[in-house]
């Protein structure tokens, strides 16, 4: 909720929580999030709609149906389907595990426009083409970092970037890491366990009592699972099509 907050546009309106990036389009960028306890009603429902067909954008949701039992319900009853549905895995300071010195690929922090290009390109590849890579792209990354969150990335031999990972500021406490991407033709040589354990660490050096993420199938869970990320529950993604 509070990284919503932090979008360039927010929209507050009866329960929910709107947050919108003017630079895109993407429904993965602008979407909402109920507040705890929401009990939204058929007009609450409607208004949110309302909060993104005015503004071209594909109405979404993404959220913890525990924290907020009566929205999913609401939703459907709309018209909305569901997405998909992600277990989440969180990290205390005190359980994580990092490589050693040596033990894995050298993590670096960007240093100018050239690496934050190099980044979004790559986790574009990494993504399968999900999104294609951009000057907006990088910029968001950029804001990112100086908004308080942290980017962190393995430079490959060429100078660009072999794989990434990134989170956002901390807030109430926790911090989101997200964007774990490698390139194909780097996996399986421990760049996905390096990012994300120089990311976790320095989050909590910036005060996070927690970090969570969401794992994109069980060979990357069992990765996060060995730094020491644990099961903690499940998000909701749902949207309403046109």
């Amino acid at each position: 909720m509070a990284n919503l907050r932090r979008r360039p546009v927010v929209i507050e309106t009866a329960g929910f929580v709107v947050g919108i990036d003017p630079s895109t389009d993407s429904p993965h960028v602008n979407y909402a999030s109920p507040l705890p306890g929401a009990r939204p009603t058929a007009a609450d429902v409607a208004a949110l709609v309302a909060a993104f067909r005015e503004r071209g954008l594909k109405p979404r949701l993404e959220f913890a149906p525990d924290a907020a039992p009566d929205v999913a319900p609401a939703l459907r009853a709309a018209g909305f389907g569901v997405e998909a549905a992600h277990d989440y895995l969180v990290c205390t300071p005190s359980g994580l595990t990092v490589p050693g010195p040596g033990a894995g690929p050298a993590v670096v922090e960007p240093e100018d426009e050239q690496d934050y290009l190099a980044i979004d390109a790559a986790l574009s590849e990494a993504f399968g083409g999900e999104f294609a890579p951009s000057p907006a792209g990088a910029a968001r990354l950029r804001r990112l970092r100086d908004s308080g969150g942290v980017v962190r990335f393995v430079r490959a031999p060429d100078g660009g970037c072999a794989g990434a990972a990134s989170s956002s500021p901390p807030a109430v406490g926790t911090a989101e890491l997200a964007g774990v991407g490698t390139r194909p033709a780097w996996r399986n040589r421990g760049i996905a366990a390096a990012v994300t354990a120089a990311v976790t660490a320095a989050m909590f050096d910036r005060g996070a009592e927690t970090v969570w993420l969401e794992y994109g199938g069980e060979g990357s869970r069992r990765v996060y699972e060995r730094l020491g990320y644990v099961p903690r529950g499940t998000r909701l993604y749902m949207s309403l099509e046109s």
